[in-house]
């Protein structure tokens, strides 16, 4: 597991789904925190871990780690920003 020094205070799974949902579901997700809570994203390899980690911060939040699993998938940690 990654070493993180943070806690993550809710979890999406967005692997089983293709860019521009992907961040559209990381987005709603992130509307459910409150500032300055963290989200981790479970998400591919590929146009959605170079698209939602641009986009996110398009959005003026702030990405604190990508994490590669090896395996074709990477963890993105999100710190929400206000809104």
């Amino acid at each position: 597991m990654a070493d993180i020094d943070f806690n993550v205070d809710d979890t999406v799974d967005i692997t089983d789904v293709v860019c521009p949902v992907t961040f559209v579901k990381t987005k709603v997700a992130l509307e459910e925190l409150d500032d300055g809570q963290i989200l981790q994203v479970h998400i591919n390899d590929g146009e959605p871990i170079k698209n939602v980690p641009r986009s996110v911060k398009e959005e003026g939040h702030e990405v604190l780690k990508i994490v590669d699993n090896e395996d074709g998938t990477f963890e993105l940690y999100i710190k929400k920003v206000g809104d």
